[in-house]
């Protein structure tokens, strides 16, 4: 039978994973100067973005299953705040110190600490609902800094995705079971 917890936390994993590697294609797409514009005066640059990220994460998966979701030590309105002095390598570090804690952590679960109790700013979760609510806030904060890398570098764009136009060619080029049934039933090569 299917261990479920031991599944969920491999597609937990993955979908961080595959969080991380998409913010990390986007920002690989733009200049220095990118990361800190703002597209408006209630806009975040990306440096904002990925340092609000970066603090979450800490505070988040520090001691996971052991203390409050919410650090003492963490001031959140502080991550919304850059320097003139702030640079993009800078603003890389916290990118993987913050991956880093979530990496750490996730590796450490094992599937009996899914229905394990913690605590986010003293409100009680499952780890699994703690671990969702982490994967749903960093899925839209990295949606965010796709969405202004790909404003920015506008025409020098390169797609993270099935290119706009090409749905239909993609489809063509992936095998679907459905074909490949057709095409060993014809004897063609798959």
């Amino acid at each position: 039978m299917v261990d479920i917890a031991a599944h969920y936390l491999e597609e937990a994993g993955k979908q961080m994973r595959g969080h991380k590697r998409m913010g990390e294609a986007a920002m690989a797409q733009l200049r220095d100067e990118d990361f800190f514009v703002t597209i408006d005066p209630e806009s975040n640059s990306i440096a904002v973005l990925v340092k609000h990220l970066a603090g979450n994460m800490r505070s988040r998966f520090t001691d996971f299953l052991t203390s409050d979701g919410e650090k003492p030590d963490r001031f959140r309105d502080r991550e919304f705040e850059i320097t003139s002095g702030t640079t993009r390598a800078e603003v890389m570090k916290w990118w993987e110190e913050g991956w880093s804690c979530v990496v750490r952590a996730l590796a450490a679960l094992n599937p009996d600490d899914v229905m394990r109790t913690v605590s986010i700013r003293g409100e009680t979760h499952t780890a699994l609902q703690a671990i969702n609510r982490q994967i749903a806030h960093y899925a839209q904060h990295v949606g965010q800094i796709v969405f202004l890398a790909k404003h920015l570098r506008s025409n020098e764009w390169k797609t993270l995705s099935i290119p706009r136009g090409k749905s239909e060619e993609f489809k063509m080029k992936k095998p679907t079971i459905e074909r490949a049934s057709e095409q060993f039933e014809r004897g063609l090569p798959k």
